[in-house]
């Protein structure tokens, strides 16, 4: 769950100075963009101190404001019904700026980690999403547009993020969020009116980086977020002035294509034989680098390591065989580049280089790997690191190999080491993680710029990163959707969310993976909240699941049902109410259970415990809306529960083919 490249403490709205044009509109208001229909939307921008700012819309609304003395200034207009093209005209002084192709609609915002980032043309190889390509093909929906929030973070919350309006096009729609599209896509097709979606995610991300440090103090864990965060801000300071002295690459250059092929890093003579390696450290490959040294390093290390070709063995036919790199790589033996992955989402696939015969010699030759990690684990990490011939190990390459860090990321650019006091060697450490997972960072760079723009509601899917912390989650996670509804002040807008799907975690993961899910079942308690089950459209053997379609589909029929009122719409499926014991079975009585049925052969995924409490897998009945469960050897039977493992695919369904929501029952 590792994609694209951290943004740090990005600007689009900059001070103004007598270089300053006399209107700056943040990236939100721009042009294709797309405003809450029948509200009173907020505008805001940056002039000229105590300058007054027409804003006049073509459907009519206008309004005049006064910048404050830091030329900030804020305005709401009253949005018609659906429709548009409109335009929005600012004007300050002699400045105007003119906003085209506004359209009124629904306006939703759409975070979490990954399965939420996950773009609708995937990350290839490995993970997919189902029929991408027809998909993307028929994708001409000009009235659904993005709003695509680039990756940043802050210790303290901005007021204005880098990103840009697209309208939804065969020619864009691949790098759409594939939920969010599916949930807009089913929305403008049953509402008939224009979507716009504000989508925000990082994958691999826990739920405090997306909470405020006011809500998370509250959270058990998290008391002391705030003076952490506050001790931290001299480092980071130091930080920031010792980057300043470093030559930088803009990665907003090749952002998009999410490719570092072609980028000129200046290391090239790392991968000469006659470099002299010899003041570099040493480390053991394979190792993901986070276990070492290096620790928490995102950016560019070079790896190196000698190795004897004997000289009975003609060269040709070899292959180098690296195993996979996270994230991204390019090999040299003898100065020679003999192969690449330098595009993104390919972290788990397994390198092998063809080695030209050119490029080896008998006797002592040189393997070179630049490796980039652009954020989270980092590493030559496969179990297979050799030098081949056919099937033949020629020459292992596990063991010590010399390593150097040549550049890092920071901010928006990738920044260059250079020698002394400008050496890897030298950087400044600080006290708090400057990372995705810290908390609060990514509410500061993400969602509070977010803010003042109108919404109708949100939809998220995250929870993977939570594992392993379900009591915690159980305050978290209600505590993040309070503490977003509080910031907009809109009331308790819609928050639909999705259950973590089945997914193989690891051999001792199961109970922490159902707890977490129960965890998100709980907050079903919250006020017009909705919970999408994806028991049955999971891939137990992938934590991405291609079947994004029915995800954003599921989260519509939510919206559809309670925001506007489409009537006759299965919304969600069976939820556990209750269960009772009867003799040596165990009556469980759901909600939403009119019309219980199961696929397959029998009913699945229930289990029963004893006064032990070891949980077998039980016989169970549908019998009325209830679920009968009982097993002969569990005499007296003191618990079920259903849905209760990591990689688990139950198969009870109810109103129009929704999955029940795993659950464990009450302890008689």
């Amino acid at each position: 769950m590792k994609k694209l490249f951290p943004l740090l403490l990005a600007l689009t709205i900059v001070a103004c100075s007598d270089n300053t044009p006399e209107m700056v509109l943040p990236s939100l208001i721009s042009s294709h963009m797309v405003l809450q229909q029948n509200s009173t939307v907020a505008l805001w921008g940056k002039t000229n101190a105590e300058t007054k700012v027409n804003v006049e819309a073509s459907w009519g609304a206008t309004s005049k404001v006064e910048a404050d003395k830091n030329g900030n200034w804020k305005t709401t207009l009253n949005t018609p019904p659906a429709g548009g093209p409109y335009t929005l005209t600012f004007s300050a002084r002699k400045t105007s700026v003119v906003v085209e192709d506004v359209l009124i609609g629904e306006v939703w915002l759409c975070s979490g980690q990954s399965n939420m980032e996950m773009p609708l043309k995937g990350w290839p190889p490995n993970d997919t999403i189902n029929n991408s390509a027809q998909e993307i093909a028929s994708a001409n929906y000009p009235e659904i547009r993005m709003f695509t929030v680039e990756r940043n973070l802050s210790f303290v919350p901005l007021d204005s993020c880098r990103g840009k309006w697209e309208v939804c096009s065969p020619e864009t729609a691949g790098g759409f969020s594939a939920t969010a599209y599916f949930f807009a896509r089913e929305l403008n097709n049953k509402l008939n009116v224009p979507i716009g979606l504000l989508h925000s995610s990082w994958g691999g991300t826990p739920a405090e980086s997306w909470t405020s440090a006011r809500f998370l103090e509250d959270v058990h864990g998290f008391e002391n977020v705030s003076e952490d965060i506050a001790n931290a801000s001299d480092g980071i300071n130091k930080l920031k002035q010792w980057f300043d002295g470093l030559d930088s690459i803009d990665i907003n250059n090749f952002r998009n294509n999410s490719s570092f092929a072609g980028t000129k890093f200046g290391d090239s003579n790392f991968s000469l034989p006659e470099f002299n390696d010899s003041t570099w450290n040493t480390m053991q490959l394979p190792v993901l680098w986070e276990s070492t040294a290096l620790k928490a390093f995102d950016g560019v290390v070079w790896f190196r390591k000698k190795f004897i070709l004997p000289a009975n063995l003609y060269p040709e036919g070899f292959e180098l065989h690296l195993g996979p790199v996270d994230d991204m790589d390019a090999a040299y033996i003898n100065g020679i580049k003999i192969g690449s992955t330098e595009d993104d989402g390919f972290w788990s696939q397994s390198r092998v280089y063809p080695i030209p015969q050119s490029a080896l010699k008998e006797g002592e030759n040189l393997v070179a790997v630049r490796v980039i990690d652009n954020r989270g684990n980092g590493g030559i990490y496969g179990n297979n690191i050799s030098v081949k011939k056919g099937n033949k190990v020629v020459v292992d390459l596990t063991g010590d190999w010399k390593y150097n860090p040549s550049a890092v990321f920071f901010r928006n650019n990738l920044y260059k080491f250079a020698e002394g006091d400008k050496s890897f060697e030298n950087m400044p450490s600080v006290n708090y993680p400057l990372e995705q997972n810290t908390p609060t960072l990514l509410y500061n760079a993400m969602i509070a710029p977010l803010v003042p723009y109108v919404i109708k509601g949100a939809i998220w899917y995250q929870g993977e990163s939570n594992v392993g912390r379900a009591d915690q989650y159980r305050q978290l996670f209600p505590a993040m959707i309070k503490n977003w509804r509080n910031d907009w002040g809109l009331g308790d807008f819609s928050f639909y969310y999705v259950q973590i799907a089945p997914y193989n975690y690891g051999t001792d993961m199961g109970n922490a993976v159902a707890e977490l899910r129960d965890a998100q079942r709980s907050a079903m308690s919250q006020k017009n909240v909705g919970m999408v089950v994806t028991m049955d459209i999971g891939n137990p053997n992938n934590i991405h699941p291609g079947n994004k379609q029915e995800v954003g589909r599921r989260l519509a029929l939510w919206a559809l049902a309670n925001d506007y009122r489409v009537k006759g719409l299965g919304y969600f499926g069976p939820f556990y109410k209750t269960d009772s014991l009867a003799g040596n079975t165990l009556i469980v009585e759901f909600d939403n259970a009119d019309s219980l049925f199961f696929t397959g052969n029998n009913l699945t995924g229930f289990e029963i415990a004893g006064s032990d409490g070891v949980f077998y897998p039980a016989n169970a009945e549908i019998k009325g809306s209830s679920v009968v469960v009982a097993l002969k050897k569990v005499k007296q039977p003191v618990a079920a529960r259903y849905g209760w493992d990591d990689d688990v695919v139950p198969n009870l369904f109810g109103q129009q083919g929704l999955p029940a929501a795993p659950f464990r029952g009450q302890t008689h």
